[in-house]
């Protein structure tokens, strides 16, 4: 292959890979009918990038849950202790898991065959059993209730409520989307299990459409605490970590930024997992999909989501504010922990007159009536007074006001359209915007001074030049900020 074949390989790669169509191979072969050569290489390098890329789409340990298990499971009828298995039901993150019943006690449970290397020295036993006890110590019906951790025939079994029902993932691939109000209760649902968890200094560290069943009376349960942490807090001893200080565990798609990091996380790592998930079953896509696992990744750390009511605008105002919370990079900016995403759920919602939103638009138009109001005035004290400077200042105040409003309008119309754009546009004119504002002002301060033998004239005109200033200066920059950080 020649030099310039190499070059035309490499940026026909990396724009393949920018691409969000979700099919870059099927733009490559489009693109190079007429070249197989650079065609064939491009293609190869896509595949080979997308097999690294894979493990970053499911958690750690079930890309490697292969290694640890047996290839034949146990068969139905086997015991193990007290538990015939009946069937094996999955495989996960920490091992392969079967529906068995305990003959002790005559129920049906979910056996999990805790993979070998999670148990392999005495470090990884007791971590298992600090999370044992962890997740037995919850009580709540919405989380899934751990019976036993027990070692039998030479292997470490989990023994868990058996749930009977279809994980969220089934109900997001099933295509359709769910009413307004189930979002709602299923987001309080979730919510409010989590919370159980925070409550008590428990941290999940995994939550996913794949770690949530809805049994099938309709009633939701959290799965899987196999990856969660008891929080320093909550014991007082930071040896009571059931993972590793400094390892990622987890599923990137659903981590926090300072997850994926590999910084310190606590209760509001689950937060921003319960946004993702959230956003994810109200519309049926990831806040952060890309072309690749990798780049999700990197929208996890560096991109802005489209705000969710843009693409379920019906959905109640406590989900839509809820999420776009959860989802903020920064920990401090989320809500620190579920207990509090319940409280904010279970709020009446907001009045749509009374949002930021509609306040915001209604500032806007209040100073584009100051700036007519002060164009108007100029060209009155113009009149009255005739001199050049009256002329200058009205000149000004009329070329002032134009710009102004027209910047204004260009804002409210980024607010109402592209709501994304709007936190740039706001910083990209801000200053311009308040330089105009303050001249303007200023401008009217001299006409009012030009009318001081007439004082009730110069007194409106003062006015009139204050309430400008006083807008540019504190209410404006209040509102859009409101308005900025909120969308």
């Amino acid at each position: 292959m020649t030099p310039a074949e190499r070059q035309r390989v490499q940026a026909l790669f990396e724009a393949a890979l920018d691409r969000d169509d979700g099919d870059p191979a099927a733009w490559v072969r489009a693109q190079l009918d007429e070249d197989p050569a650079v065609r064939d290489e491009v293609l190869s390098l896509l595949a080979h990038h997308q097999h690294a890329g894979e493990f970053l789409s499911t958690s750690i340990l079930e890309r490697a849950t292969d290694l640890f298990e047996p290839e034949t499971g146990l068969a139905p009828g086997t015991m193990r202790g007290s538990y015939r298995v009946i069937r094996e039901i999955g495989r996960g993150g920490m091992g392969c898991v079967y529906l068995a019943e305990d003959t002790r006690l005559g129920r049906h449970v979910a056996l999990k065959a805790v993979a070998p290397d999670l148990v392999r020295d005495a470090s990884h036993r007791e971590r298992l059993r600090r999370e044992a006890r962890a997740a037995g110590a919850l009580s709540h019906p919405g989380i899934c209730t751990v019976y036993a951790l027990e070692d039998l025939d030479g292997e470490t079994y989990l023994a868990s409520e058996f749930v009977d029902g279809a994980t969220l993932r089934d109900e997001i691939a099933a295509g359709v989307r769910p009413a307004p109000e189930q979002v709602l209760a299923t987001a309080r649902d979730i919510a409010s299990a989590l919370a159980a968890a925070h409550d008590r200094g428990i941290v999940h560290r995994d939550l996913k459409p794949e770690n949530v069943m809805r049994t099938h009376d309709g009633r939701i349960k959290i799965l899987d605490f196999g990856l969660a942490r008891l929080d320093a807090d909550g014991t007082g001893d930071e040896s009571a970590f059931v993972t590793r200080a400094g390892v990622i565990v987890g599923t990137p798609a659903y981590m926090a930024p300072e997850q994926l990091t590999g910084k310190a996380v606590d209760a509001r790592a689950d937060v921003f997992a319960f946004g993702v998930l959230l956003y994810e079953y109200a519309c049926g896509i990831h806040p952060f999909a890309a072309g690749s696992p990798i780049a999700t990744m990197a929208r996890v750390l560096d991109s802005q989501v489209t705000p969710l009511v843009d693409r379920c605008p019906d959905l109640p105002a406590q989900v839509v504010d809820v999420v776009a919370r959860c989802l903020r990079k920064l920990p401090e900016e989320r809500f620190g922990s579920a207990r509090e995403v319940v409280g904010a759920l279970s709020r009446p919602p907001a009045d749509p007159s009374r949002s930021p939103s509609v306040w915001w638009l209604t500032h806007q138009l209040a100073i584009m009536l100051l700036y007519v109001l002060s164009a108007v005035r100029g060209w009155q004290v113009r009149f009255w007074f005739g001199t050049p400077l009256t002329v200058g200042i009205f000149m000004f105040l009329g070329v002032g006001a134009a710009v102004a409003g027209i910047i204004r309008g260009h804002l409210a119309f980024t607010q109402q359209f592209n709501r994304r754009g709007l936190g740039a546009e706001w910083r990209r004119l801000r200053l311009p915007l308040r330089l105009i504002d303050l001249g303007m002002a200023t401008a009217l301060v001299a006409d009012a001074l030009i009318q001081a033998p007439w004082p009730v004239s110069a007194v409106w005109t003062l006015a009139l030049a204050a309430a400008l200033g006083m807008a540019a200066t504190v209410l404006d920059p209040a509102t859009s900020r409101a308005v900025v950080d909120r969308d």
